[in-house]
């Protein structure tokens, strides 16, 4: 790949020479990446988007002395940026999903009945259990969260249990169900850059997926038990329970927006024209069962939300309980801007080492030192989690670890499903617990806990990799290619 990109360089600009960059070259955009990461986010509290784009500063200038011209980085970016168009096209439908879903009662009613129906002894194995049934039928682990999973975190905040751990037991059950999904692009895509049958590949990944998932259950079931019981006032809740009531019109239809996303995710429909469409039948819902008018509507899809567009007789917005408005005021497209931006920000880093081929430099050095099969599977952990950390696109992992270590492992016997687990418990789920990514900065604005808070508590996220690890050492679970 990167001996293409400098002939199409060279083609592009026959007077200038593109040259390979050595081993020290490649490494200064990562290192420059790491310092600022470090320093940047802990210490200085510098905002994400500066973090990623000062090492892309950095990347450019190595860049330039490799041959490159902005033309060629821009093609890069633009491309990188082009590849994702889906990806960043389901962030702007989840922002609207929401908030069509607050206004007209859908998730409200969710969080009502459940507020009623859940034992907080049992709330975070629930959040892990109810999130994971939800992706796997979707597909999708930010719809899953997006919807359920802000149900699970209302009810939470109701019963003033931990938010930090039911998100992360959120992000959990959403990655595992994700990853067990035939629905799911990353899975799909996982196993298509492998050559792997998509159902070999999810039942492969059930060595890594169903002893890190039981782990993370039994903490959640004894987090849950050793929680107060009596947290919550029955004051409060009946404060909360009533003004539901004076808000909304329960009505069976009002989950008719969650059977249209589930049913048609099952059918394989593409996921944001599905949200889209969930969203008008929301739309609809609020404005003849709720009585919103079509402008409320309208606000709400685009900026989210607020209980002040609430005009029903003896509602008073100004005496909501902080609770239902803290609860209620949310969703709306702009809500998911500041994730885009994140996300454009970092395809300005990745498409610019991904170009001047630092990365494959740096992995093929890698590729030379290993000499066994835990060795080769370890590696890929590493590549993974490195291009997890520093391009923060789990695509960008998958397709480029994929390219670089595919031969290695056909050369030495190993069937493909082990590279594709392997990428998916590396280079995928861990991009959620990586605070600059896309995906953590969706998970921590949709939950509204920060990525840090929540780290510790998505568990199957962190210990994937690390039975994988296990199992290269030990020599379990590795498939060999038959003869």
């Amino acid at each position: 790949m990167f001996h293409r990109l400098m002939t199409e360089a060279n083609k592009s600009h026959p007077s200038k020479e593109i040259r390979r960059p050595t081993m020290f070259v490649a490494l200064l955009p990562m290192i420059a990446m790491l310092f600022f990461v470090g320093v940047g986010f802990p210490i200085l509290k510098l905002p994400i988007p500066i973090i990623l784009l000062l090492p892309s500063v950095v990347a450019a200038i190595v860049a330039y002395y490799l041959g490159y011209t902005w033309s060629d980085l821009q093609k890069a970016i633009s491309d990188k940026i082009g590849q994702s168009t889906g990806a960043l096209l389901v962030l702007v439908s989840v922002g609207m999903l929401i908030g069509s879903w607050m206004i007209s009662g859908t998730l409200p009613m969710m969080i009502y009945y459940g507020i009623q129906i859940i034992d907080t002894r049992v709330l975070y194995l629930s959040a892990f259990l109810a999130t994971a049934i939800v992706s796997v039928l979707s597909g999708t682990s930010y719809g899953a969260v997006g919807t359920i999973g802000v149900v699970v975190m209302s009810i939470a905040a109701t019963l003033q249990m931990s938010l930090p751990i039911t998100a992360g037991a959120v992000v959990a059950g959403a990655y595992f169900g994700d990853k067990l999904s035939p629905l799911s692009d990353t899975t799909v895509l996982a196993a298509a850059i492998t050559n792997t049958d998509i159902y070999e590949h999810i039942r492969h990944m059930l060595w890594t997926t169903v002893p890190a998932s039981l782990l993370g259950m039994a903490v959640y079931l004894i987090a849950g038990f050793n929680s107060s019981q009596e947290a919550v006032s029955s004051e409060l809740v009946s404060t909360m329970m009533t003004q539901f009531n004076q808000i909304y019109h329960w009505n069976i239809l009002l989950l008719l927006p969650l059977v249209i996303v589930m049913v048609g995710s099952a059918m394989k429909y593409p996921t944001a024209p599905l949200m889209f469409v969930s969203s008008v039948v929301a739309c609809l819902l609020a404005i003849f069962i709720q009585g919103f008018s079509f402008n409320d509507v309208c606000t709400a899809c685009a900026n989210g939300f607020n209980v002040n567009m609430v005009h029903k007789a003896g509602f008073d917005a100004a005496a909501a309980s902080s609770a239902v408005v803290r609860l209620l005021n949310r969703g709306g497209m702009s809500s998911m801007m500041g994730i885009l931006l994140i996300t454009y920000c970092a395809f300005v880093f990745g498409g610019i080492v991904s170009c001047t081929g630092c990365l494959e430099v740096m992995l093929e050095k890698l590729q030379t030192k290993v000499k066994t099969d835990a060795g080769i599977i370890s590696s890929t952990v590493a590549a993974s989690l490195l291009m997890s950390v520093i391009g923060g696109v789990s695509y960008l992992s998958i397709i480029v670890t994929a390219e670089l270590f595919g031969d290695v492992y056909k050369a030495r016997g190993l069937a493909s499903c082990n590279l594709s687990r392997t990428l998916e418990d590396s280079g995928t789920v861990v991009t959620a617990l990586i605070p600059w990514t896309g995906g953590a900065a969706y998970m921590a604005a949709t939950l509204g806990v920060a990525t840090i808070d929540y780290l510790p508590w998505a568990i199957m996220n962190y210990t994937g990799f690390m039975f994988a690890i296990f199992y290269a050492v030990t020599g379990i679970s590795i498939k060999k290619i038959r003869s």
